[in-house]
């Protein structure tokens, strides 16, 4: 099964992607992690943040295909404990389905995106920097599948 990350924001610093990275590459090809970025819209001034979250929303279906399970990473999801994610990766393995996890750019998803997603994941109550969000959803995936497969990282 592959599991794709699609997050807006394409400018990522190298401890970014060596941080996102460092978890990603230790999964297994059953359950891959995908890294998929999205160009953010461009911002000047004044912007029209509704007719911007859009674009990128525009941009983030578009990335999606049909069968995906769809899932919106938001501050108004439900906060999952790391047992419930690997219940819930346990249920998507089983699935076969591929999953799409969405993270927005600075102005959150679309309401397109929001209406698309089967499922609305909450990291934390915190705002998190959109760069961490990468790192700690290849961490928990990681945390998850460790647990599923009884491996000691989860101690």
């Amino acid at each position: 099964m592959r599991i794709q990350l699609i997050a807006v924001g394409d400018r990522m610093p190298g401890w970014v992607a060596q941080g996102y990275h460092a978890y990603a590459k230790r999964l297994p090809r059953e359950c891959q992690l995908v890294l998929r970025e999205i160009a953010p819209a461009k911002r000047g001034k004044n912007p029209d943040l509704v007719r911007l979250k859009e674009e990128e929303g525009a941009r983030i279906l578009a990335a999606l295909s049909r069968d995906d399970r769809v899932v919106a990473l938001e501050v108004g999801g439900a906060p999952w404990s790391t047992p419930e994610l690997a219940r819930r990766l346990a249920g998507w393995l089983q699935s076969g389905r591929p999953v799409a996890l969405l993270v927005g750019g600075p102005d959150g998803l679309s309401e397109a995106c929001r209406q698309r997603a089967e499922e609305r994941w909450s990291l934390s109550r915190l705002t998190l920097p959109h760069a961490l969000v990468r790192i700690v959803v290849a961490e928990q995936i990681y945390r998850a599948w460790s647990m599923l497969q009884n491996h000691p990282y989860h101690r």
